[in-house]
């Protein structure tokens, strides 16, 4: 878990406190003047309602220039950013004609995918004119190609598991597999971490849900103990079944999952373990394989295990892959497969093609080329980082590499400043992580130069000296740094 500096954390609850009094101070007065104006819902319940919506008004929108920003071109190392100006104090963003070229430290284009590449963009452009843009009709219906069965006979093979099914989003992927696994009488035990879909789909299940500290074993032994030993609320029954649901490499930490540990644990108790691998599967280990690949995990210890097309795979949606019964019950009981539109048959060509770029079945080395570049990319980056005096979370390997921001001051500095300086960047705040706990993350590709990363580092270095965010000091090691050709200026 994250130990925020003392005078750190008060200077952030101290900037919150002094937005939220303004903004409840602006509230009053609008109120007032809403009185006096006429209101054609006056006697209806407000929709938006709630801290929430005080948190968007007041402060979201007085900086969303940083975020959803526009893009018009392919997500690749570089990529074209479409300036947007406002006229009322950012409560409206208006696109200007204006494109800036900017390097990519965005997205999710661990292994370069996302723009043309030699092998797979002309099979994707041909499956197009076969199949066209979408099959219009749901797997059970009419929506199955031979395109979509040859995707989950590969996938299978990729992940190393009997069967899989693929999925047309990777969010309802986990929102809607967790209710038709799980339901009343079931215990749900999950990171405290894990992602909103995971969350969403445990609370729709209507199973039991319990919450171990993040990427903490000896706690997830300690809470099965106790919930195996009390039983069911009330009636004390044995549960039904047991899930302990954990992620790969957690997306806005960027920590690979202690899985080793956490599938001993899960033997040991007879509980299922649930691997979301949304942000691994294709970005770390030997072959591309995952986690389980590269920490040693049998994937026969996994009784299920998910990802997602979109971050490695440069395409869309999500897959589960498991034991041939589980798949088949699936098929026949998921409402994302009964009632979803299938997968578009260009993206499960796109998809089906970068597998085998990765496993060399294109005749070429350049999927390990990029396995290795990857891997080299984001170790390089991190330890620059950490050099320069930045509090960066994470673990080596590991694309994903958020830096602490903290202040609510700091996140728009930190974004407007690298964009002026052509480097874009995302920065993430409540809701989508604690309310102190803001940061920039970084997502490095295999599509990225030695020179892109450089550049990369001296605008970071520069920024985060402006606006005050390395909050340990450097490590003296200008010759070093010199050689790798990193302007510390």
């Amino acid at each position: 878990m994250i130990t925020i500096p003392y005078l750190t954390a008060l200077t952030t609850y101290f900037s919150y406190g002094l937005l939220f009094a303004f903004g409840q101070l602006r509230d009053f007065f609008r109120k007032i003047f809403d009185w006096w104006s006429h209101n054609s819902l006056q006697g209806y319940a407000p929709i938006c309602l709630g801290l929430e919506d005080f948190y968007i008004r007041r402060l979201y929108l007085r900086i969303q220039d940083c975020f959803n920003r526009p893009i018009c071109s392919s997500p690749d190392a570089w990529f074209d950013v479409v300036e947007r100006v406002s006229n009322d104090y950012n409560k409206t963003l208006k696109r200007t004609t204006r494109v800036d070229r900017c390097l990519n430290l965005g997205s999710y284009n661990y292994l370069g995918f996302a723009a043309a590449d030699e092998y797979c963009t002309p099979r994707v452009i041909e499956s197009l004119k076969k199949f066209s843009a979408s099959t219009c009709s749901t797997r059970v219906d009419g929506g199955t190609t031979t395109l979509h069965t040859e995707l989950e006979e590969c996938v299978a093979n990729f992940v190393g598991k009997p069967a899989a099914v693929v999925f047309g989003m990777g969010y309802a992927t986990n929102s809607a597999i967790l209710p038709v696994l799980i339901g009343k009488g079931g215990l749900i035990i999950s990171d405290s971490l894990n992602h909103n879909s995971i969350v969403n789909g445990a609370r729709g299940s209507g199973a039991t849900i319990r919450v171990f500290q993040h990427n903490t074993p000896s706690h997830l032994e300690k809470v099965l103990r106790e919930q195996i030993a009390e039983g069911q609320p009330r009636t004390h029954r044995p549960w039904k079944k047991i899930f302990v649901v954990v992620e790969g490499i957690y997306s806005m930490e960027g920590e690979l999952c202690q899985l080793p540990e956490i599938v001993s644990i899960c033997k040991k108790y007879k509980a299922y373990v649930y691997l979301d691998e949304a942000h691994s599967i294709g970005a770390v280990g030997k072959s591309g394989r995952g986690v389980c690949d590269l920490l040693g995990v049998d994937t026969a210890d996994v009784d299920i295990m998910m990802g997602t097309f979109t971050k490695s795979f440069g395409s869309c949606g999500g897959y589960i892959a498991g034991s041939k019964e589980l798949i088949e019950f699936l098929k026949h009981s998921c409402p994302a497969h009964l009632y979803a539109t299938s997968i578009s048959p260009p993206a499960a060509q796109q998809i089906i093609s970068s597998i085998k770029v990765i496993l060399g079945e294109d005749g070429s080395s350049r999927g390990a080329q990029k396995l290795a570049r990857i891997r080299e990319n984001s170790n390089f980056f991190r330890s620059e980082l950490q050099k320069m005096g930045f509090e960066v979370l994470g673990d080596n390997d590991s694309p994903v590499m958020p830096i602490m921001l903290y202040n609510p001051a700091k996140i728009p500095a930190f974004s407007r400043e690298c964009l002026k300086r052509n480097v874009a960047v995302v920065t993430v705040a409540f809701p989508a992580t604690p309310l102190l706990l803001a940061r920039a993350r970084i997502c490095i590709s295999a599509a990225h130069t030695r020179e892109d990363l450089i550049k990369a580092l001296e605008v970071i270095s520069r920024v985060g000296d402006m606006v005050g965010v390395k909050y340990f000091p450097a490590e003296p090691k200008k010759q070093q740094l010199e050689g790798e050709g990193i302007k510390t200026d």
